[in-house]
């Protein structure tokens, strides 16, 4: 019982270190989008103003954010949990078997 304690916090650890560990990098993602799409459009407003193309890359880089905001906030990432579960149960009743 012991054992299956420790893997339990073990893997509770691995998840939480995990999901720190996604929300730095979107975060940053989003920092660095804001700040270079800000001195895109910056660029292209003093230069020519007649024509723009910032909105090119903003668009570009955003379609890849907003995928990275889906898989970081974890839109539909209920059933993971769930076979989780299912799989430390399964662990679970077949160490008590034996």
């Amino acid at each position: 019982m012991e054992n299956y304690t420790y893997q339990k916090e073990n893997l509770a650890y691995e998840k939480a270190a995990k999901r720190v560990k996604d929300l730095k990098s979107f975060y940053g993602n989003l920092t660095a989008y804001i700040l270079v799409n800000s001195f895109l459009l910056t660029i292209n407003l003093i230069n020519t103003p007649d024509h723009l193309w910032f909105y090119w890359p903003m668009l570009g880089w955003g379609i890849g954010l907003c995928a990275h905001a889906v898989s970081t906030f974890g839109v539909g990432k209920d059933w993971e949990e769930k076979k989780i579960k299912q799989l430390m149960d399964e662990v679970k009743q077949n160490s008590k078997s034996l």
